[in-house]
């Protein structure tokens, strides 16, 4: 048997109406020798129905999806939900208070954690609740991203291709509906441990998004998070009403060779803007040593047509960061 989670929410989810609470999660520390770490959660319910799980900052420097959270959690009403909504503004709750994209705690990438660990590290413990309690509650899982402090991406919306062609579909029906400007087949480079993972393999219908990034927000990306993911709950029978969609452009990232990675530390230096045109071989960066003058820049250059769907955001980089990806448009 394994050991029950450590994690205890201060609502109850089987109860309808709107509730504003926490899941205290016991934490001791030198300011506080019984303290807790308090995850704000809000649970919207009426009647039966779906339940959807929306949940943002799994990474703390990525503020569009808690944007649009705390706002929805502040304004659906119940009346206008048939069914449950699981809201969760700020999963990795330390990193989010940090302004970092991992815990501060104990350096865990809550995106790397699952299924986690009852008697884990902080984060691991936070992904285990998850794994354990709140996703087998979902019908549908939105986990809102946007680049951070170190990429910067076209506003997207995206699904994976999956074994389960069914559950594909589903995914991507509410990828249109989202309506962002950009919506993507998403191939990840590095699936193990994530929450998209653990959601998906339960059977889920799993949505998540790239909303910009640089460790901010803008308005365009904030508009586009709160009026996505009422598309969404509208599309998925949860909200009241009609989805309300514009028009948006689908892009595949068919192979690792959409991506590009910086060989050596230096200062970059972008050559084509996010969402321009790239053909293969052109020099969608260059990375200029810094440690002394004379020295010929690195180009890195892409390795397929398509557009410049991300950038790697900070002025300097590192051996081995992720400067470039390419997606193809199929629609």
């Amino acid at each position: 048997m394994p050991r029950p989670s450590p994690i205890s929410p201060t609502v109850d989810f089987d109860r309808d109406g709107v509730q504003h609470g926490f899941l205290r999660l016991p934490y001791s520390r030198d300011d506080s020798a019984w303290g807790s770490v308090m995850i704000p959660i809000c649970v919207i319910k009426n009647g039966s129905g779906p339940t959807a799980l929306l949940t943002g900052a799994n990474h703390g420097d990525e503020y569009e999806g808690p944007l649009a959270l705390y706002e929805l959690a502040r304004t659906l009403e119940p009346k206008d939900v048939s069914g449950t909504v699981i809201v969760v503004p700020a999963m990795n709750y330390p990193a989010f208070r940090a302004g970092t994209r991992t815990s501060p705690i104990d350096k865990g990438n809550m995106n790397r954690a699952f299924p986690g660990r009852p008697d884990g590290t902080v984060t691991e413990k936070i992904a285990d609740y998850f794994q354990r309690q709140l996703l087998p509650r979902a019908d549908i899982v939105f986990d809102f991203h946007s680049g951070g402090r170190t990429l910067d991406f076209v506003p997207f919306c995206a699904a994976h291709i999956l074994p389960d062609k069914d559950q594909e579909a589903k995914a991507f029906a509410a990828v249109e509906a989202f309506s962002a400007p950009y919506s993507v087949k998403m191939l990840e480079i590095d699936a193990v441990g994530m929450y998209d993972t653990a959601a998906e393999e339960m059977g889920k219908v799993f949505v998540t998004t790239e909303l910009g990034g640089g460790g901010t927000s803008r308005a365009e990306t904030v508009r586009i998070a709160r009026h996505g993911i009422l598309n969404v709950l509208r599309h998925a029978g949860i909200v009241n009403g009609a989805d309300e969609r514009t028009r948006t452009r689908w892009l595949d990232m068919p192979s690792g060779d959409c991506f590009s990675f910086a060989e050596d530390d230096g200062m970059i230096e972008t050559m084509v803007d996010l969402g321009e045109p790239v053909k293969k071989g052109t020099v969608v960066a260059r990375i200029h040593g810094t440690g002394r003058t004379g020295l010929a820049p690195q180009d890195i250059r892409s390795r397929m047509d398509g557009l410049l769907a991300a950038r790697h955001f900070p002025g300097l980089v590192k051996a081995g960061d992720c400067v470039a990806v390419v997606a193809v448009e199929v629609g």
